[in-house]
């Protein structure tokens, strides 16, 4: 398929992040549309306006840095790994963050009582919990003193993955019937209980580190030609391994926590802007970042207006959304005989 500029591809991006927050502040059970907050006394234009303000407005920011964080670290994993499918996951923090909010959710339950509050900020932490424990293991099974082996770390993340998924399999089991749906609902992903304050953590969070992975961009460059290459170049590949596995950790420990697990943004979306520009990381990160935000934004609206009042998990949106387009993507990348 015919490739775009890099700038081209950004300055479409960049005019879909405007047209996706207005369509995250007008779809919902309720439509409301930008002009009808401008009249005053009406009490429903006061109920509108606090809609916006306080539910979707801070709502559909979280999903921009969510989506753009999770794609970002997508992109990172995909060029540490140097294989276009890698994601996330591969490391188990998902996994790990998915068991540490179960185990919160059930075995915590006598500690939450009937606070809401409190109740939220345990599982994201236990889910953080989990991730971060999930990390290490990980990194310490793969870490040697020669290094630190990309095999090995695939191959503990499956492992680590798959105890993570049993454990969440026991924690369903003995779970009651609404601490079950908690913990389904947390494993497709939510934004319903975004807030001004937690909006702020995460932009707390998330904007230093978005601003921080273009520095790797160079060596990813450098790694794409091989580990060998690489430090031939002066990238030292085990400092680079450690920095962008701590930081993906970091970022995807804190999206799940915020958010539950949202599915298919760190796979899909770095590899359909690499079929677009390219793999040069240079352009590809900063591209990443706009399409992950944009992709979650239009998700979240959809999720509150496809059937309303009822809310579909954004997770499932995500994926009805990518997988048509990363498809059609795939078979035209097949017709001209590329590769992945």
């Amino acid at each position: 398929m015919r490739r775009l500029a890099p700038k081209t591809l950004l300055i479409l991006l960049g005019g879909l992040l405007p047209l996706s927050l207005l369509c995250g502040l007008i779809l919902g059970p309720q439509i409301i549309l930008p002009f009808e907050l401008l009249s005053s006394g009406d009490s429903s234009v006061v109920s509108d306006r606090l809609i916006v303000e306080q539910i979707r407005l801070p709502r559909t920011l979280m999903a921009a840095l969510v989506g753009a964080a999770l794609a970002v670290a997508g992109v990172m994993m995909q060029g540490l790994f140097r294989n276009p499918l890698a994601d996330p996951s591969l490391i188990g923090v998902s996994s790990g963050a998915s068991a540490g909010a179960s185990f919160v959710i059930v075995l915590g339950a006598g500690w939450l009582g009937s606070n809401d509050l409190l109740g939220v900020s345990l599982i994201s932490l236990g889910a953080f919990a989990g991730a971060a424990l999930a990390t290490y293991i990980v990194y310490r099974l793969a870490a040697h003193s020669s290094g630190t082996s990309v095999a090995t770390m695939l191959l503990a993340g499956i492992a680590i993955s798959a105890l993570a998924g049993a454990l969440n399999s026991f924690f369903s089991f003995i779970a009651d019937n609404h601490m079950l749906r908690q913990i389904s609902l947390w494993q497709m992903g939510s934004l319903s209980g975004v807030s001004w304050s937690r909006l702020g953590f995460a932009a707390a969070v998330f904007l230093p580190l978005l601003f921080l992975y273009p520095r790797y961009s160079g060596a990813l460059n450098a790694l794409l030609l091989g580990e060998s290459e690489a430090r031939h170049l002066g990238v030292d590949v085990h400092r680079l391994k450690v920095k962008v596995i701590a930081l993906v950790a970091l970022t995807v420990g804190c999206a799940v926590a915020l958010t539950g697990t949202i599915a298919f943004v760190g796979l899909v979306t770095p590899h359909i802007v690499r079929l677009l520009i390219g793999p040069d990381h240079r352009a590809l990160i900063p591209a990443v970042c706009f399409a992950g935000a944009v992709l979650l934004m239009l998700a979240d609206a959809l999720s509150r207006f496809l059937l309303a009042p009822a809310e579909l998990p954004i997770g499932v949106v995500t994926a009805l959304l990518g997988a048509p387009f990363f498809l059609s993507l795939l078979k035209q990348q097949r017709r001209v005989g590329g590769a992945l």
